[in-house]
């Protein structure tokens, strides 16, 4: 009896047998031909967010929906691989794709069930088939697929290459793709950095990452880990004094921001724009590296001189009070503290608090991570009551007639770290730094706070540049056969205008005038009614035409003798492409922000082929070298190799633009730019300006390795304020960045082109000296333009060499 049983059920075995291998069989057939393909494995391309570098290789931006780091298996620590095989499939190198002993748990799982479809049998490779090809739906079919598919993809990559696509493919809550972006999103570090415990808590997170993870369920995500770490052990992945350290470790985890090593927040959507409108949406996923032309350090110097300069604005004008008021009593807590201060943030360095108690004395600050800090009467002795842009209140003998209890301030550290009462500006700035030779923006800042208002004044923001227009003007007159020692007559003038349609009466910021100006006094002095007349004796319509060679619209700029003043609005870029113009030997240079492009293969698809300024070179005449006007070759990104040298146009007589580089030196050296001599060099050449009634202050200054624009005014055009002109507002921004990015930089001279002469000539009249004169000075002109001598016979002595000044 016993035997026909046993025979019956070895029957009835091998029946089973073979109607399971049938079954599978048939299973193959029909479902074979409707798997997806594995080779795109092979090739895959993870979706990876677009990054954006400066030109040092410092990360500025990250721009995606989907964080992702890839790393290569080699990458991975040990910590990281072993707690994901604990966790998830601890016989990976073992089985070849499917783990029939998982398989076997699952079966028995749903006969003890019942039917119902339950957990386990998954290994990693078939978790791989369904990130990449089938969807999370759980049923028998779907399961037959992921099967025959991870059967598929181990025949095809090795394990490694499994695992390491499943590392950086698998989803793990909060956006984070991946492993490394896991460990940057929940503990702000690399995968090298994580602790065990981490590595564990980063392994958990597979089974339900939306759900249970640290920081939506700390509870059981802690339990999760532990799990992990229990595994581990009994896996004989770490030791047990390993697992009793973890085990005991106190997660601290918390979402990490995506942060940058550089903030440039403006240029870096500049790129952003300009990329996905070539690349399309594809850019946010596809793994881009974009590398900017930006240096690191001199964005950095940038930011703090924008924030610094019109800080220094703000307190010189008096402070506006409180943002806002909380009603405390003498029962609040730490709690309704936080509370009140919900909705604040810190703010281009100024940290948001709550003033809790006040006295003659001292004022009590908590903020937003707890701490209180004290203010004394020193640090709130700047805050005068603001009145309006010309009028403060008196200094404060008492801090409580600054602040009370209940008043939501900011505040910040000044150079020695104490802690001191601040404002938001309510003024905005721009800075652009290039350099003159190619047009590579090194430094960008569009404003004081991205976050506050994400408008670009550098390169969006067009307002009238006032006095800095003036060096144009000037070049334009020198091009009709004006010298700068030509005698123009400083004096009041009427203009019934037709254009202006009303009666003009200009005149100079001191209100004041001088009578016959040589032309750079004028220049260096900044005087109004010397450039008028300037313009007049030019002509508008000539004058006109030529400021075009510097790059302006010529929808911006205004076909009357305003256009002498500065009145057509240009942004900050269009000033400091114009300077270019004087600073590189009469190039028009084409602005450019992105130098390369790598794709996710760290393949080059993009590299920059920027017009170059050549005022110091021979240009080569071959087929490897054209000269192009600025506007032929407009920035593209797509696919090219290194290709010809392109050199930009040439606008100006280079002669022209060293005479007039020598008047913005004297501006720097005796005029309204002199407090820019403090940076202690001698080549710099700049030019102030300020707007009617102090709407808009500007400096636009260079050497031969930078040219650089910085503009303070109001979003709202409102003024200034009394005394606020170019040389107080902007020029202070200008040589505080100047300063730092110079530093190291050799001075290099500007010497003069062939055909420029140097002259003795008699200050008063403009021409040329006697050889007895005493108070002759030395001027530069065109060889072939030099003025009248006071004493033809007399004047071949008045000329010198030219290398002897300037």
């Amino acid at each position: 009896m016993l035997k026909k049983l046993l025979k019956w059920l070895l029957i009835l075995t091998l029946a089973g047998g073979v109607v399971g291998v049938i079954t599978i069989g048939v299973a193959w057939l029909v479902l074979s031909p409707g798997l997806p393909t594995t080779d795109t494995l092979k090739d895959v391309q993870l979706q990876v967010p677009l990054r954006i570098y400066t030109r040092d290789g410092r990360l500025m931006a990250t721009y995606g929906e989907k964080r992702r780091q890839p790393v290569t298996i080699d990458e991975v620590p040990d910590s990281v691989k072993n707690a994901f095989l604990a966790g998830e499939d601890a016989r990976f190198y073992e089985h070849p794709g499917v783990d029939y002993q998982g398989i076997l748990r699952a079966v028995w799982y749903i006969i003890r069930t019942g039917g119902d479809k339950g957990p386990g049998g998954s290994t990693i490779t078939m978790q791989l088939t369904r990130q990449f090809f089938l969807s999370f739906e759980r049923t028998y079919l779907r399961k037959l697929k992921e099967i025959f598919l991870a059967l598929k993809i181990e025949q095809e990559l090795d394990k490694d290459e499994i695992l390491e696509l499943y590392l950086n493919k698998i989803f793990l809550g909060h956006r984070a793709y991946g492993i490394a972006a896991a460990a940057d999103v929940y503990y702000g570090k690399s995968l090298d950095e994580l602790s065990l415990a981490e590595a564990a808590m980063i392994a958990s997170l597979p089974k339900a990452p939306s759900r249970i993870n640290p920081i939506n369920n700390p509870e059981r995500a802690l339990s999760r880990r532990n799990y992990v770490l229990g595994r581990m052990l009994e896996l004989g992945f770490i030791e047990q004094a390993e697992w009793e350290q973890a085990f005991n470790e106190v997660d601290r985890a918390h979402l990490h921001v995506p942060t940058s090593d550089v903030h440039a927040p403006h240029l870096a959507e500049m790129v952003r724009a300009t990329v996905v409108g070539q690349m399309g949406e594809s850019a946010y996923t596809s793994g881009y590296k974009i590398f900017t032309t930006i240096d690191s350090r001199l964005q950095q110097s940038a930011e703090m001189a924008i924030r610094n300069g019109l800080a220094l604005y703000d307190r010189r004008h008096g402070y506006r009070g409180a943002e806002a008021k909380a009603e405390l009593t003498a029962e609040s807590t730490p709690a309704d503290w936080a509370a009140a201060l919900e909705g604040f943030r810190a703010s281009a360095g100024l940290a948001p608090g709550l003033v809790i108690d006040a006295n003659e004395e001292l004022a009590l600050v908590y903020l937003v991570d707890g701490q209180t800090l004290p203010l004394d009467l020193d640090a709130v002795a700047w805050a005068r009551p603001y009145i309006n842009a010309d009028q403060r209140g008196p200094t404060p003998k008492r801090v409580d007639e600054v602040v009370s209890v209940g008043d939501i301030i900011r505040v910040e550290r000044n150079a020695e770290g104490e802690w001191r009462l601040a404002q938001l500006p309510q003024v905005e700035g721009a800075l652009i730094s290039m350099s003159p030779r190619d047009g590579a923006v090194r430094a960008l800042i569009g404003g004081f706070d991205f976050s506050r208002s994400k408008f670009n004044r550098a390169t969006q923001g067009k307002r009238q540049p006032g006095s800095s227009f003036k060096p144009i003007i000037y070049s334009a007159a020198l091009e009709a056969g004006m010298t700068v020692s030509t005698l123009i007559n400083d004096a009041p003038v009427v203009f019934n205008d037709p254009q202006l349609e009303r009666v003009w009466r200009p005149e100079n910021y001191s209100r004041t005038f001088y009578g016959p100006t040589r032309l750079r006094e004028g220049m260096v002095n900044s005087r109004n009614l010397v450039s008028i007349r300037v313009l007049r004796e030019t002509g508008v319509q000539q004058t006109h035409g030529y400021a075009l060679r510097f790059g302006f619209d010529s929808r911006d700029l205004p076909a009357d003798l305003s256009l002498a003043l500065g009145s057509g609005p240009v942004p900050p870029i269009a000033m400091a492409r114009a300077y270019s113009v004087f600073a590189n030997g009469g190039y028009l240079i084409e602005p450019y922000f992105v130098e390369r492009i790598v794709n996710a293969n760290d393949e080059q698809i993009y590299s920059s082929q920027p017009l170059i300024a050549c005022d110091d070179c021979n240009q080569p005449q071959s087929d490897e070298v054209e000269t192009v006007a600025a506007d032929a070759l407009l920035p593209t990104i797509e696919a090219n190799e290194e290709g010809p040298v392109f050199y930009a146009e040439q606008v100006i007589d280079p002669r022209n633009g060293y005479i007039i580089s020598s008047v913005l030196r004297d501006v720097i050296r005796r005029g309204t730019g002199r407090p820019a001599r403090s940076i202690g060099r001698n080549d710099l050449a700049g030019k102030t300006g300020t707007t009617n009634d102090q709407r808009d202050a500007w400096f636009s200054g260079f050497n031969h390795h930078l040219v650089t624009t910085a503009w303070v005014g109001h979003d709202d055009f409102s003024p200034l304020g009394k005394g606020e002109v170019g040389g107080r507002a902007a020029l202070p921004i200008w040589i505080d960045f100047m300063r730092d990015a110079l530093d190291g930089v050799p001075e290099r001279p500007f010497n003069p082109p062939p055909g420029v002469t140097t002259a003795r000539i008699d200050p008063d009249s403009g021409l040329l000296a006697r050889a007895d004169n005493p108070n002759a000075i030395n001027e530069v002109f065109l060889s072939e333009n030099l003025p009248e001598a006071e004493r033809s016979e007399q004047s071949e002595q008045a000329v010198v060499d030219p290398y002897d000044i300037f």
